[in-house]
C-alpha cells in the first residue's frame, strides 16, 4: 500500500532536522570544517537506508532467502557493504572508535563501488577523516560522533525511499546544506556554491539541448551544472547530455561528486586540480576536450592565478594576451572560450556564460587588449548587470557574459538589470519574474527603454572597447519639474496656518495663567 501525502516526508521538517544536527558541532569547530562532516554524513544515511529500504522490499517478496536478495541487491546503482552501514556504526556507537569506523566504512564504500566514487585514483573522502583532532581528544571526539549519530537516526531523518516517495528531497536537503553553509560562510562561500536563482539565470540563457555536453570548470559542488543537466529534463524530457566539470579544492571537489551520486547524475565526468595551472579534462591525444556549452561563476579576481606559467601555455589558452598577475577573471574567460566547440558548416559551435565583476568590462593594459580581441573576433554575445548583493560572500554587483562561437550578427546585447530584485535580510534575490524578463529580453534582441540596449561592434569600438553597461544603457531619470510658483502659495499658506496656531495657543497659555 503506498503512503499518503501525510506519512510521506516533508521537505521543511527534513531540512529543519539536518540543520538542528549542526548543533553537535556549533562551539566545537567552524561551519567551514564541519559542513564535510555533515554532508558526508547525509550521503551514508542516505545511502543505508536506500539499500535498506529495498533489501526489506526484496524480503516481502521473496520470504527469508538471504543468498537470493543479495543476489537482487547486486542490481541496485550502488554497493554498500554490510560493515559499511549506517546502521552497523550506529549500533556500536556508545563503543569506544566511532571516527575510525566511520573512515573505515567511507573506504568500504569507495572501494565497492568502483569509479562511481572515485577519479584519476582520487577517491571522495580523501580529504574527509571523521578520526580528526579537529574534534578534540579521543574522548570527546567519540562522544561528538555518538550524538551526530543519534540526531540522523531519529524518525525526522528516515530517508527510506518508501517514505520520501518520489520526490527529490535528498538532492534539495543537500543543497539546503549547502546553501546555508554558504551563507554563513563569510568570504570562502561562493568558493563553492552559486545561488540558486544565478543557477536558474545562466541555464535558461543557455538553453541546453538534449545531447549536449556541459562544463563547468570551476564547479564548486556542482550546483551550476546540476542545474543546466536539468533544464534538458524539464524542457525535452531527456536525460540525453553529459556533465564535466573540474574543482581545486579537494573537499568541495568531494561535494560535487557526492551531489552528483545523490541526485542520480551518473553520466558525468568531475575532476580534482586547478583548471588554469593544470587542466584535466582532455582527450585521448592530451588536447582540451571541447564543449557545447561552457559555464562558470570562478572566483572574483583571484589573486596567483598561475601568472608564470601562462606565457608558455602549451594549450596557447593565452595567446591573445596574459592577464594581470593579481586578477585571473580574464585567465578564465580564456580557458572557458578555448574549450568552446567552434562553430562550421553543419554544426551550431559552442555557449558560454560565466559570472564576472564588473572590472572585466572596463579595465585597461592587458586586460583590455585581451577584451578588444574578443569582440574584434565577434565572440561576445551579451553583456548582463545583476543586482549587488546576489553573492555569498560578496555584495559586489557582478555581471553576466554570454560568449558564442557562431555569431553572425555584429552586435552586442546589453542589459542592465541591476534595479530588479526582491530584497533579502542579507542577501538580495531574483525572482522568476526578474529571471523571465532577463531572458526574453536576451533572445529577443531589441531595445528596451532604460534596460538594455543593442549596441553595434562599431560603437563598442568607438567607445574604446570599454563595455561598462551605464555606456550602452541610458537609466536616467528625469525629475518632475518644480513648479516654483506652487511651492511658494503652499509655503504662504503654511506660515499663515502657523501664525493662526500661535495665536491660538497664546490664548490657551493666558487662560491658564501662563501669559508674559
Amino acid at each position: 500500500m503506498s503512503l499518503t501525502q501525510q506519512e510521506l516526508i516533508n521537505q521543511d521538517q527534513i531540512n529543519k532536522a539536518l540543520w538542528n544536527a549542526c548543533d553537535t558541532f556549533r562551539g566545537t569547530i567552524s561551519a567551514d570544517t564541519y559542513k564535510d562532516f555533515i554532508l558526508t554524513m547525509l550521503f551514508l544515511k542516505y545511502i543505508s537506508d536506500v539499500w535498506q529500504d529495498h533489501y526489506d522490499g526484496y524480503k516481502a517478496e521473496y520470504g527469508d532467502e538471504p543468498e537470493l536478495i543479495e543476489e537482487m541487491m547486486k542490481n541496485e546503482r550502488f554497493v554498500l557493504p554490510k560493515s559499511a552501514s549506517f546502521y552497523v556504526l550506529y549500533d556500536r556507537r556508545h563503543e569506544p572508535g566511532n571516527g575510525e569506523r566511520i573512515d573505515q566504512a567511507l573506504h568500504a564504500i569507495e572501494e565497492a563501488n568502483g569509479t562511481k566514487l572515485k577519479d584519476a585514483g582520487k577517491s571522495v573522502f580523501q580529504d574527509i577523516s571523521f578520526n580528526t583532532d579537529r574534534l578534540g581528544e579521543e574522548k570527546q571526539k567519540n562522544t561528538i560522533l555518538r550524538h551526530l549519530m543519534e540526531d540522523f537516526a531519529k524518525d525526522d531523518l528516515n530517508l527510506k525511499p518508501s517514505r520520501v516517495g518520489t520526490l527529490d528531497v535528498i538532492g534539495n536537503a543537500y543543497e539546503y546544506l549547502i546553501k546555508n553553509f554558504a551563507a554563513s560562510g563569510g568570504q570562502k562561500a561562493g568558493e563553492f556554491y552559486t545561488p540558486p536563482e544565478v543557477s536558474d539565470l545562466m541555464a535558461e540563457l543557455l538553453d541546453p539541448q538534449p545531447g549536449d555536453s556541459i562544463c563547468d570548470p570551476a564547479c564548486g559542488s556542482g550546483s551550476l551544472l546540476m542545474k543546466c543537466g536539468r533544464k534538458v529534463v524539464a524542457n525535452h524530457g531527456s536525460k540525453e547530455y553529459a556533465l564535466y566539470g573540474q574543482e581545486a579544492i579537494g573537499s568541495t571537489w568531494s561535494l560535487a561528486k557526492m551531489n552528483m551520486f545523490l541526485h542520480g547524475e551518473d553520466n558525468h565526468k568531475i575532476e580534482w586540480g586547478d583548471t588554469i595551472r593544470n587542466p584535466k579534462l582532455l582527450d585521448k591525444n592530451g588536447d582540451l576536450i571541447l564543449f557545447d556549452i561552457v559555464t562558470a561563476n570562478p572566483p572574483f579576481s583571484l589573486d596567483k592565478w598561475g601568472h608564470d606559467e601562462a606565457e608558455n601555455d602549451k594549450f596557447s589558452r593565452f595567446r591573445r594576451g596574459v592577464p594581470p598577475k593579481t586578477k585571473g577573471d580574464y585567465a578564465f574567460i580564456l580557458h572557458m572560450i578555448e574549450t568552446l566547440k567552434p562553430a562550421s558548416k553543419g554544426k551550431k559551435g559552442g555557449r558560454m556564460g560565466v559570472v564576472v565583476p564588473h572590472g572585466v568590462l572596463f579595465r585597461g593594459s592587458s586586460e583590455g587588449k585581451i577584451r578588444k580581441q574578443l569582440i574584434d573576433e565577434n565572440l561576445l554575445d551579451a553583456v548582463i548587470g545583476l543586482p549587488e548583493k546576489l553573492f555569498y560572500g560578496t555584495g559586489i554587483p557582478a555581471a553576466i557574459l554570454i560568449f558564442k562561437t557562431n555569431k553572425t550578427e555584429e552586435a552586442v546585447t546589453f542589459i542592465d538589470a541591476s534595479r530588479e530584485f526582491k530584497p533579502g535580510k542579507n542577501q538580495n534575490l531574483l525572482t522568476q519574474e526578474n529571471i523571465a524578463k532577463i531572458v526574453e529580453t536576451y533572445h529577443a534582441g531589441t531595445d528596451v527603454d532604460k534596460y538594455a540596449y543593442v549596441a553595434s561592434l562599431e560603437e563598442i569600438k568607438e567607445n574604446d572597447y570599454n563595455l561598462n553597461i551605464p555606456r550602452y544603457v541610458d537609466t536616467f531619470e528625469e525629475e518632475e519639474e518644480i513648479d516654483l510658483m506652487a511651492v511658494r502659495a503652499e509655503r504662504e499658506q503654511l506660515k499663515a496656518q502657523l501664525t493662526e496656531l500661535e495665536t491660538e495657543m497664546a490664548k490657551y497659555l493666558e487662560e491658564l495663567g501662563y501669559a508674559e
